[in-house]
């Protein structure tokens, strides 16, 4: 064999990364890397600031608009509902469960318990957690 016809060592490197769609062609002499940066959004302290003022906004609006039969389980569903949304990984399901004990218990304040859940800050949050549940979150609340 003609060592001029012989390619001894050929390689083809290609590393893919992150959320990778569309076509990918290598060949011989190609090397090729696709990084995808996939941190999500960043919250800052000055968000949660943001976001604990509109919680401590509707639990006011709470204070002065609920009947004092309800205010205390009112509260509670409040505290929740902000535990639910600054945990870890945003609890979705605590979330919606809040929603629709207003919606059944104080539906004058409904719109207001809504208006934090579907909060840009808190689509951040629910990003920051992973496309699955931005997608979950997206699908039950219609918001981030």
């Amino acid at each position: 064999m003609n060592t001029d016809d012989q390619r001894a060592g050929d390689v083809i490197n290609a590393t893919l990364s992150g959320s990778v769609s569309g076509q990918v062609a290598i060949g011989s002499g190609i090397h090729q890397v696709n990084v995808i940066d996939r941190t999500g959004p960043q919250v800052t302290q000055a968000d949660l600031d943001e976001l604990h003022h509109a919680l401590a906004k509707v639990k006011a609006q709470l204070e002065s608009a609920a009947a004092p039969e309800k205010k205390d389980a009112a509260l509670e569903r409040m505290d929740e509902l902000e535990g639910a949304i600054t945990a870890e990984k945003p609890d979705l399901t605590t979330m919606e469960y809040v929603k629709r004990w207003f919606a059944r218990n104080l539906p004058e304040l409904a719109g207001a318990v809504t208006g934090v859940i579907i909060h840009p800050i808190v689509g951040k949050l629910v990003e920051a957690a992973g496309d699955g549940l931005a997608a979950e979150f997206r699908r039950r609340f219609g918001a981030a």
